[in-house]
């Protein structure tokens, strides 16, 4: 997606629709899809309380179902096999129910302390051959490192695997409107491919839904939904929640949608990242298309791997980013420690903050004194952002790519400015403050968002063409910058606040790079442990040193054997104590202190270090993978600081001659 921020523009209507959608009873919606059958058993004698209208025609029953036995209903060997599955929280879902009437999967949940059964007519089955099918549709998309390409596979194999006319991803934009970043299809439809769409077609309830119930399956939108009925006859009362339903029935409003889009049949896949529905995976067919539980489950996994491998490769990507931002951000810190004018330094020195925050134009205030560089607004309008900033709680932070749209009123003191990033420096009144042009592009949209393509207001658009808006208002937007350019503000923080000794000092312990200790920080740590366990409690340090790094440098370059070492720095904090100090000495060298450690716990250390270095790791598009050799120094005695670490370093070097990879005591 752009880093150009695309926003549905919220307009009346819209507005609208989504507080209807709001309204709509999803998760009770009294009824359920008519191709399958539901019932809701007391879980004690596993008679039938609740049945949807269409169960006895289903079942083919020679009677109503309500208040009858599930055995008598379907088979006696059927209510065993029910039995049996919900005293094993371990059995396999669904079960199999061969009847009379054909065969079914029969899905079992609860919900209002009712047994929910839910029947739908296998008509083919779930055969090994599609499990290794999906285990290697799996397979192939982990080795893909490119995001584009990853979802452009996923929608084609998905394709292929369902066969079903349409496989589409999508992802979501920070505003909530979405956009269909690949797809796959038959080849006399129209592609929707990079088009947009509204908030209000996935409405916000429905992706909460989504965040628990993995998928959701629509097998036509003909037929008219059974009703859910009780004992007495009546309509099951709301409290029947029939969010975790398979046959759940769909809305009115939605059914017209796909029909309006051609769709008679989809089947809908969670990506989900870190509990938030961040992008869909949609299987759309022009008759009536069923997919079999089983199947249906499978691609669940799929869609969670790839919604999983997408963050990784951005996570990734950051990292790299970051890795590179902090090196300019040491070396920014490092130039103002040596001069007066902080503010021009900022701005105008050998490395400025626009290295770190890319823009058109900067103000920086330090000290009281403001200086600025590109383009930047006139000063009363400066003046006026710096105010908003000095009343806003605790002075946060005011970072938007769209000034006239999130602050109208703000936006009429500083007409000039769309994007704006400001941020506080100290409790003074001083500022950093970047700034971004407005950007205009065209943006294609899943059919036209005028009400000419709606016949009301609320009803779903009767075409769904692409449609070409402008959108203007907005700038580049900030992402991870706002982040950037708060850690940037606390630095100089630091520096004012404690002068140049102080930020000299700690650059002087620690390691650029990985911000870990560096060999001076380590030595002042050891020594301290050293008079800290004179009682003999026990001490350790490992010393560890990657294998092969010099080909990684030569194969990949020196950028990408940063974000190695950054990696690797990572993962050692990452399986080390709270307590304990972990530093870079310099190349491809870090150490561990250990503070009363024994030498079993400071091997099975160790040993957790070599495993968390040894996954591999993806860098700028390449797999990286290092190992390293680990020496082990513990000591029940009083020792010198320099006889622990000379030893520790004996030990790794009798790890590396005995095959690397390995530790060594």
């Amino acid at each position: 997606m752009s880093d150009v921020p695309v926003r549905a523009a919220l307009t009346a209507s819209e507005l609208r629709r989504l507080e209807e959608c709001a309204r709509e009873p999803i998760r009770t919606p009294g009824s359920v899809q008519p191709h399958g059958a539901l019932l809701g058993l007391d879980p004690a004698t596993f008679h039938v309380r609740v049945a949807s209208e269409n169960a006895p025609a289903l079942l083919r029953s020679d009677g109503p179902v309500l208040g009858r036995g599930l055995g008598e209903v379907t088979s006696p060997r059927f209510q065993a096999d029910l039995g049996g599955m919900l005293a094993d929280p371990h059995a396999p879902n669904p079960l199999t129910l061969e009847h009379p009437s054909g065969v079914f999967d029969a899905i079992v949940h609860t919900a209002a302390g009712l047994v929910i059964v839910e029947f739908e007519p296998r008509e083919r089955v779930a055969t090994p051959q599609s499990a290794a099918a999906q285990y290697a549709i799996s397979h192939r998309l982990a080795g893909i490192t490119d995001v584009g390409r990853l979802c452009d596979e996923a929608a084609r194999e998905l394709r292929a695997l369902t066969g079903f006319d349409r496989v589409m991803v999508y992802r979501f934009h920070e505003d909530g409107h979405g956009e269909v970043f690949a797809e796959d299809r038959a080849d006399d439809m129209e592609s929707y491919a990079g088009l947009h769409f509204p908030a209000s077609d996935i409405p916000a309830q429905a992706r909460q839904l989504y965040v628990t119930k993995l998928s959701r399956a629509i097998v036509g939108t003909s037929g008219e939904a059974s009703a859910v009925l009780t004992i007495g006859g009546e309509l099951a009362p709301s409290s029947l929640d029939l969010s975790a339903a398979e046959l759940r029935s769909v809305s009115p409003h939605h059914l017209q949608f796909m029909r309006n889009m051609g769709q008679e049949a989809t089947v809908s896949f969670s990506m989900i990242t870190d509990g938030v529905l961040t992008g869909m995976i949609t299987c759309a067919h022009r008759t009536v298309r069923r997919l079999p539980f089983i199947q249906r489950r499978g691609i669940e996994v799929i869609a969670n791997q790839l919604a999983l491998q997408l963050n990784a490769l951005e996570q990734v990507a950051r990292l790299g980013r970051q890795v590179q931002l902090r090196k300019t951000r040491a070396e920014l810190v490092e130039h103002i420690a040596r001069i007066d004018d902080i503010a021009g330094t900022l701005v105008r020195g050998p490395v400025t903050v626009r290295d770190l925050i890319p823009c058109d134009g900067a103000a920086v205030r330090v000290n009281g004194r403001t200086r600025v560089v590109g383009d930047t607004p006139p000063t009363a309008e400066l003046e006026a952002l710096h105010a908003h900033l000095d009343v806003s709680p605790v002075r946060e932070t005011l970072a938007t790519d769209a000034l006239g749209i999130e602050y109208p009123a703000l936006s009429a003191r500083a007409p000039s400015v769309t994007g704006v990033l400001m941020v506080p420096l100290g409790g003074t009144g001083d500022y950093l403050a970047f700034f971004r042009h407005e950007v205009t592009r065209s943006v294609d949209w899943l059919g036209d968002q005028t009400s000419a393509n709606r016949r009301t207001p609320l009803s779903p658009r009767t075409s769904f063409s692409s449609w070409t808006d402008s959108v203007s208002g907005t700038a580049p937007a900030w992402g991870d910058l706002v982040d950037e350019a708060s850690d940037l503000a606390r630095d100089l923080e630091s520096a004012l606040l404690r002068r140049v000794e102080s930020e000299l000092a700690h650059l002087a312990l620690h390691d650029p790079l990985t911000g870990l200790a560096n060999r001076r920080g380590m030595l002042d740590r050891l020594e301290a442990a050293v008079r800290d366990d004179a009682g003999g409690a026990g001490l350790t340090l490992l010393f560890i040193d990657l294998d092969g790094f010099k080909s990684v440098n030569d194969t990949f370059g020196h950028d990408v054997g940063d974000v190695l070492i950054a990696t690797v720095g990572e993962r050692i904090l990452s399986v080390t104590r709270a307590g304990d100090t972990v530093a870079r000495l310099g190349g491809d060298e870090f150490v561990v202190v250990c503070g009363e450690t024994a030498a079993d716990d400071a091997r099975h250390v160790a040993t957790r270090i070599l495993e968390a270095i040894g996954e591999p790791a993806l860098i700028e598009g390449s797999m990286v993978r290092v190992t390293a050799s680990v020496g082990i120094a513990v000591t029940d005695r009083p020792v010198e600081a320099s006889e622990l670490l000379r030893l520790a370093d004996e030990a790794m070097y009798r790890a590396k001659d005995a095959g690397k990879n390995r530790l060594s005591a």
